[in-house]
């Protein structure tokens, strides 16, 4: 795990717990919708503050170049401030409770797990699975929940593709890369990374407008995901090797030769990935809003997906979601034993 780094995670072992144990409660536990009802999400906070810097700033009478340049500024600034706030936290942890360093770790693990999204994403797939079983209004419903294009456009297939695009996409997003950005900076990487991938969410669309005020959130974001997103096909090749029916080598000549013709530079590698390994073809022609979108299609499978081919993208999803638990529980042991 690569540990050295400017917040100089090196000399804490105990991120290695705080990983370990964010993880697992994610997986457990997922958001606790109890508690959120209470209390707003952290990313649905930082969403109102999206929503109210673009209101203000993103005014299309300013022209194209100022709006890419108060982009840039509140972009740089949400971001930033979204790390000293994690710097901050992290602070907290090391110097308030008393009784050890492992103390500090499970505060800190428990910081984190919110913003992972494991098992939420888990469970709005499996949703469009049931969906699928009872009705296509209910498929559509289900899957107008995770994902961007319009769902009244989709019929049956669609809405399993969908699902399946969506956990493939949402893998690296919300689950891989905020671990990776936990791993390597600890609190400050994570809550960052989770600012970043927000801005994307919110302002970070190619129409006319957010064009040019997202563009810096989206060139970010797209910069934040490089590595991860490629990281997550390799677990996903990994995953394939030791679940049944799926097929590993497949796996990786699919991202080797379709990944690269997504028109986003990082969610063709997850796709490519769960497609090669399952035998489906995903992406093609889709609708957003007004809008028809003619994307390629990653691998070469079948087309007509169903309930149960959803329910295959989660087991492997799982397969994937038990390698990670390993290799967390194998750093953790490592270093607490050190």
């Amino acid at each position: 795990m690569l540990l050295t780094t400017l917040y100089d995670a090196s000399a804490r072992p105990e991120l290695a717990l705080a990983l370990l144990v964010a993880f697992l409660l994610d997986v457990l536990l997922g958001d606790p919708a109890w508690l959120y009802r209470v209390v707003p999400h952290p990313v649905a906070a930082f969403g109102k503050l999206v929503e109210r810097a673009e209101a203000r700033l993103n005014r299309p009478a300013r022209g194209r170049s100022a709006l890419i340049w108060r982009g840039v500024v509140v972009t740089l600034a949400l971001v930033l401030a979204a790390g000293a706030l994690g710097w901050g936290l992290a602070a907290l942890t090391h110097h308030l409770p008393p009784g050890g360093w492992w103390i500090s770790a499970v505060i800190e693990g428990l910081l984190a797990y919110s913003l992972l999204a494991y098992r939420g994403l888990h469970d709005h797939v499996r949703a469009v699975a049931r969906g699928l079983r009872e009705s296509l209004a209910a498929a559509r419903a289900a899957a107008a929940k995770i994902v961007g294009r319009d769902p009244q456009s989709l019929d049956a297939a669609g809405c399993a593709r969908a699902a399946v695009e969506s956990l493939a996409e949402n893998f690296s997003d919300g689950v891989v890369a905020p671990l990776f950005y936990f791993a390597l900076f600890g609190l400050p990487g994570l809550v960052a990374y989770k600012a970043i991938n927000t801005l994307d969410s919110m302002i970070g669309y190619r129409n006319a407008r957010y064009e040019a005020f997202g563009m810096a959130a989206a060139r970010l974001d797209d910069a934040a995901n490089w590595l991860p997103s490629r990281l997550t096909g390799l677990l996903v090749v990994a995953a394939a090797l030791v679940m049944p029916g799926a097929r590993a080598k497949r796996a990786f000549a699919t991202v080797l030769r379709d990944a690269p013709q997504h028109r986003s530079p990082n969610a063709g590698w997850p796709e490519a990935a769960f497609a090669g390994a399952l035998g489906f073809a995903l992406g093609g022609p889709r609708r957003y809003g007004k809008d028809m979108v003619a994307d390629t299609w990653i691998g070469d499978g079948r087309r007509a997906l169903n309930a149960a081919d959803v329910e295959s993208a989660l087991m492997l999803y799982r397969v994937a979601g038990i390698l990670i638990m390993l290799v967390l529980t194998s750093s953790a042991t490592t270093f607490l034993g050190n």
